[in-house]
């Protein structure tokens, strides 16, 4: 078996993002980016130079990767030089470029409705359930413990997600029902080892560990091909589904946007440009043209303005 070297440079930098309280995946994708900056310039990047940064930058261009993918990885160079090392005059040559705005992948509701009928098991509709009749992300439907589920409240509590934040979403009587199928047939192997309110609400095959967001995955894909699902969607398209059809259905862009968990309303908005039945609702201005125009109509009992014109003098 053999033992992993940590060099004291990489020793360093993990002890600042600890310090910073910088997120398990944040941690691992800044360290990787900087393992293959450090392979780019076959030397330790404390010897690197500012034409080592623009050389590395083209390098990645070259490469065929993403803008999202390039800005990832030069976030976790541009932490090394900032933090770590204090080379700001080299944390300066980095740059970041503007992502492109995508809108999102939406299923139509009858599309979802397929989705979730043919599930090839309770688990399977119980999890894309809550992905779409309550908006969770994966990450955050694999973490549900017994303990978020407040029957009394009809609320699921979502503890400490994205950007370290709770929040509550809806918990309809439907999803309540699924959860209370759910509960009779969900595996109980690890159960006797922990309390009730900390079991995991879909345990997976490593004791004492919840179901991975790839098995969740998989089962939405399975559900797709089986309701003959031909465009591009992944499991998050249920969350973007759930955003979009409650705006459709006109409920409040702020209440969607706690639900979601959003800080910024701009995030929420772009829904609205994928909402079809808005969109398609909109009355075009060409079809205005052809409209006859209507002549204001004076009030009953309204006195003439004095700055109104009145008949010719004859």
């Amino acid at each position: 078996m053999r033992t992993q070297v940590v060099s004291p440079l990489r020793q360093r930098m993990i002890e600042d993002m600890k310090a910073r309280n910088l997120g398990a995946h944040s941690q691992r994708s800044h360290i990787d980016s900087c393992k293959r900056f450090a392979a780019f310039l076959a030397q330790s990047p404390e010897t690197a130079t500012a034409d080592d940064i623009r050389r590395f930058q083209l390098h990645l261009v070259e490469s065929g990767l993403s803008i999202p993918n390039r800005n990832r990885i030069m976030t976790g160079v541009k932490f090394l030089f900032r933090v770590t090392l204090r080379r700001l005059d080299l944390a300066a040559e980095i740059y970041h470029l503007r992502e492109p705005q995508r809108i999102p992948q939406v299923m139509s509701p009858e599309e979802t409705r397929r989705v979730l009928a043919v599930a090839t098991s309770l688990k399977a509709r119980v999890a894309l359930s809550l992905g779409y009749g309550c908006g969770l992300r994966a990450s955050e439907i694999v973490r549900l413990k017994v303990k978020h589920i407040d029957s009394a409240q009809k609320i699921i509590r979502i503890e400490q997600s994205k950007g370290r934040k709770d929040r509550n979403v809806m918990l309809s009587p439907e999803m309540l029902d699924l959860l209370r199928q759910w509960r009779k047939v969900r595996p109980t192997r690890d159960d006797a080892a922990v309390a009730p309110g900390e079991r995991w609400l879909f345990p997976g095959r490593r004791r004492g560990r919840p179901t991975t967001t790839r098995q969740l995955s998989r089962l939405f894909h399975e559900a797709a091909d089986g309701a003959g699902i031909r465009k591009g969607v992944s499991l998050h398209t249920l969350r973007h589904s759930f955003a979009t059809h409650l705006l459709e259905r006109g409920s409040d862009i702020r209440i969607i946007q706690a639900l979601l968990g959003h800080d910024k309303l701009e995030t929420t908005a772009r829904y609205a440009r994928v909402a079809t039945g808005m969109i398609a609702n909109v009355t075009s201005p060409l079809d205005l043209l052809s409209q006859p125009r209507k002549k204001p109509t004076r009030k009953p009992g309204k006195k003439p303005d004095p700055d109104e014109k009145g008949p010719a003098p004859a």
